[in-house]
């Protein structure tokens, strides 16, 4: 028992440090090597027309601006196509409109609620272009976004899709604020290291671009996956596409202000992503995608470091309350040991890393590092939580009958 409390301990404590030193690394690596690069918009006469497809569900409030503001980009070709997906406010109205005032939007209308993964399935059906880019609805796209992601296709014909940098543009509340870092400082470390390595997790759902013959030979969305940004880029890395991270691509979005809208969103993604773990466990019986291999592990690690997490939680409060004549012993969480602070160095370093990496896009970035030390305390609670609450439901929703993914409306924010 005392072999197994000590190696719980020293698993919850050095994973995630091992994890953020090869992050952080690779991003360095990543920055250095491919971000440093002339960053000269691609001449007019090489841009490639695009389809900007951007499926909407109950988005009345938010459709009007994204529209402006998709109207304003630095690119000379390109066509938008808002996919109403049975919204039950005006968002149909608000996108006849603006079909009749600009003549480069255009509207698609569905008369039930299919779905993400539906509505970007008949935008692509209806788009004019090779080349797409699927987007929220309440995202607003960098001006010069399209030139760099158009960039990729035009030099190496292998790439099926290019996901772009996510920003987070509310900044009011501590959640807020804490998600700025964790935009910067986790996701945007982890998919510049994931594709120095070969293999990307999955592209922004917020932001991706697409190559329309690499979506044609995979069967484009399926329809019952939670995370259907996951799971599409697991069909194209399958399928032997290029997935490729730019992270000049800027987005601005919205994220949840609240702990009941942060939940919501993190337990989809958790439950997402088992899913895609299950549906692509072939990987394994297969030579040629063992490249995908350490992504899968990695994945799996994650979900037993959740676990574990909790089960030394739990252990440690029921040691609290009964004494110290259990069996199995652990380490009190309060106050940490010396490899808590060890942990707590290597993630301020890199906080530090990323937010002067992402300097070179938002000038204050670094005011944020005051906010962003707060992540492991409050986010690593919710994200292995809704983790350990996600595995057993995505796993009986893989043993019950497959049903299709609808729209949820999400939290966007208090203001």
């Amino acid at each position: 028992m005392k072999i197994f409390s000590g190696l719980l301990n020293e698993f919850i404590y050095f994973y995630p440090m091992i994890m953020s030193i090869i992050w952080t690394f690779g991003g360095l690596i990543f920055f250095f090597r491919r971000e440093q690069e002339n960053n000269a918009l691609l001449p007019t006469t090489s841009s490639p027309f695009f389809s900007i497809i951007v499926p909407c569900h109950n988005e009345a409030a938010h459709i009007a601006k994204t529209a402006r503001h998709l109207l304003t980009l630095n690119y000379p070709s390109y066509e938008i196509i808002f996919v109403d997906d049975g919204s039950r406010d005006r968002t149909r109205e608000e996108i006849r409109l603006l079909c009749k005032e600009h003549p480069r939007i255009r509207g698609i209308y569905l008369d039930q609620n299919q779905g993400k993964a539906s509505a970007l399935n008949v935008g692509c059906l209806a788009a004019k272009s090779e080349l797409l880019v699927t987007m929220d609805a309440d995202a607003l796209l960098d001006r010069n976004a399209l030139h760099y992601l158009a960039h990729h296709f035009i030099r190496y014909p292998r790439v099926g899709a290019v996901t772009g940098n996510p920003r987070v543009l509310n900044r009011t509340t501590l959640l807020a604020k804490i998600q700025v870092g964790e935009y910067a400082t986790i996701i945007g470390l982890i998919k510049r290291s994931q594709r120095l390595l070969g293999k990307v997790l999955t592209v922004s759902g917020v932001l991706a671009a697409f190559r329309r013959s690499a979506l044609l030979s995979v069967g484009f969305w399926d329809t019952d996956m939670l995370t259907e940004d996951i799971d599409i880029t697991w069909k194209l890395e399958k399928n032997f596409w290029d997935i490729r991270y730019e992270a000049r691509a800027l987005c601005w979005i919205l994220v949840p202000e609240t702990i009941s809208g942060l939940w919501r969103q993190r337990l989809r993604w958790a439950e997402g992503g088992i899913q895609v773990l299950c549906k692509h466990k072939d990987i394994w019986s297969n030579w040629e995608q063992r490249r995908l291999w350490p992504v899968y592990v990695e994945f799996i690690i994650s979900i037993f470091w959740s676990y574990a997490f909790w089960a030394f939680v739990l252990l440690w409060l029921v040691q609290l309350a009964f004494g110290t004549g259990l069996p199995i012993q652990v380490a009190p969480l309060i106050p940490p040991r010396w490899t808590g602070a060890i942990l707590a160095v290597t993630c301020l370093f890199q906080f530090c890393v990323s937010l002067l990496i992402d300097h070179r896009y938002e000038k204050n970035m670094l005011k944020y590092l005051f906010w962003v030390i707060w992540y492991p305390f409050a986010y690593w609670m919710i994200n292995s939580l809704t983790q350990v609450v996600a595995t057993p439901r995505a796993l009986l929703r893989q043993l019950g009958q497959r049903r299709r993914a609808v729209w949820t409306s999400p939290d966007r924010g208090l203001g």
